[in-house]
């Protein structure tokens, strides 16, 4: 029985000297320790202050969200008990997930008890965020409840893609709202003005909504005037706008292809004709006429083909271009609509009203030798027809007579292989009518229908 007595007054005495150490040590720092209990066991005593008092987390609630902008918020925290230790560290964690902790994004906000204000910034804009508000003491991390905002939306993003099929008083523009912002497009369309950075309070269209490509018809334009395009996309946060275009509207006193060449016109009798030799590398409908530079290929075609001279690109706009008689004759057409290849009988109508064939040649010839080969005999273009010599294409593929010749094709068949053209030399008054084969490269000169 003793010896039962004797062990119990050891634990107890072992028990109450490891406790009084503690407390004694509690009271001079923070601290947490271990101990075995009466049954044995590994427990933890509560962390405590100098003043011996029990360290526990800090206490605090989220301040609601403020200021919300696309990419910044305000928010914050109350920190009503610090746990009974100093707090070291406080401030806002948010993330796009719930609960968001320090190992997110952060705000750090100095130090102590009260309210604090925190900026959250390089938010992304249109989106949820979670945010927490935490307190850093000895104990560890509090945070305090959740609170939830959705960042504003933007102004859409917007481009202006093109403007085509521009006319007198007529235009077709489009645009791409590749970015609604984060809010539905509300409305779209182009704005136009005749200063630069048109905007919604100029002329505009109304082209429904969402994303995506899109054409508007722009309509009640003048001739011959100078436009600034914009296309704009409006939602929520605002409007904004594409990239500037500007065109000009065409002038009705000109004739134009369907590349938009431009081309002046003469009356002369009671025909009207275009004053410079065809430019276009399409058919009236679009379809594209191919440019065979070998001569080779020259030589063997069947259908139609055009060339610049000499293959040389910079003359084209002074001199036009060459084609064969298969564009002629093909269905699709080559002049501008209003107008066509004159037949053999026409040009006969024009030299005819010239007095005839041997005088017609002075009087439709570009006058000087700016262009012409000296003497250019009898020049004296009285009839404003301004007839230049850009040479010809032979059906072999050479060039021929730069500067010395023009030829012209009539729509007129002469055989199965030939077709009827027109002349003029730098040292004749005359205009000459000529059977040739249909592989040759010669010019056009369209007469209105």
């Amino acid at each position: 029985m003793k010896k039962y007595f004797i062990i119990f007054l050891c634990i107890f005495i072992t028990n109450g000297i490891l406790a009084q150490g503690i407390t004694k040590y509690g009271q001079n720092a923070d601290t947490s320790s271990n101990y075995i209990d009466q049954n044995g066991q590994i427990g933890n005593i509560t962390k405590l202050n100098k003043k011996g008092q029990i360290i526990t987390l800090a206490t605090l609630t989220t301040l609601t969200a403020s200021s919300i902008t696309a990419f910044t918020a305000i928010s914050g925290g109350n920190i009503t008990n610090d746990g009974g230790t100093k707090i070291t560290a406080r401030g806002i964690c948010w993330s796009t997930s719930s609960n968001p902790t320090i190992s997110d994004s952060i705000t750090i906000d100095s130090s102590g008890t009260g309210t604090f204000t925190s900026s959250l910034t390089q938010l992304i804009y249109h989106t949820t965020y979670y945010i927490r508000a935490y307190a850093i003491n000895s104990f560890g991390i509090a945070y305090g409840n959740q609170v939830i905002f959705t960042t504003l939306p933007i102004k859409p993003t917007v481009i202006t893609t093109s403007v085509s099929s521009i006319m007198f008083y007529t235009a077709l523009s489009s645009g791409n709202i590749i970015s609604d912002g984060g809010a539905t497009i509300s409305v779209r369309g182009v704005c136009w003005n005749t200063s630069p950075n048109p905007t919604i309070t100029n002329n505009i269209t109304t082209d429904s909504s969402g994303t995506g490509i899109y054409s508007s018809s722009i309509t009640g334009l003048s001739p011959v005037t100078t436009y600034y395009i914009r296309a704009y996309a409006s939602n929520s946060a605002g409007t904004n706008y594409g990239n500037e275009i500007n065109f000009t509207t065409l002038d009705p006193s000109k004739v134009y292809d369907i590349d938009m060449n431009k081309y002046d016109t003469v009356h002369i009798g009671t025909q009207v004709w275009i004053e410079q030799n065809l430019k276009t590398t399409h058919y009236r409908n679009g379809d594209s006429i191919p440019n065979v530079t070998d001569n080779t290929a020259w030589a063997t075609l069947l259908t139609g083909a055009y060339c610049n001279y000499n293959n040389d690109t910079n003359i084209t706009f002074t001199y036009g271009r060459l084609y064969n008689f298969y564009t002629i004759a093909d269905s699709r057409n080559l002049c501008p609509i209003g107008w066509h290849v004159p037949s053999d009988a026409e040009w006969t109508s024009l030299t005819t009203y010239l007095g005839g064939l041997s005088v017609a040649g002075g009087k439709l010839k570009e006058a000087g030798t700016l262009h012409w080969y000296s003497p250019n005999t009898s020049a004296t273009n009285e009839t404003g027809f301004t007839a230049i010599p850009i040479g010809d294409r032979y059906y072999t593929g050479l060039y021929n007579d730069f500067s010395f010749v023009v030829c012209w094709w009539s729509s007129t068949m002469s055989s199965t292989t030939n077709a009827l053209n027109r002349g003029i030399r730098y040292d004749s008054s005359n205009v000459y009518s000529v059977s040739n084969n249909m592989g040759c490269g010669f010019s056009v000169r369209c007469l209105k229908d």
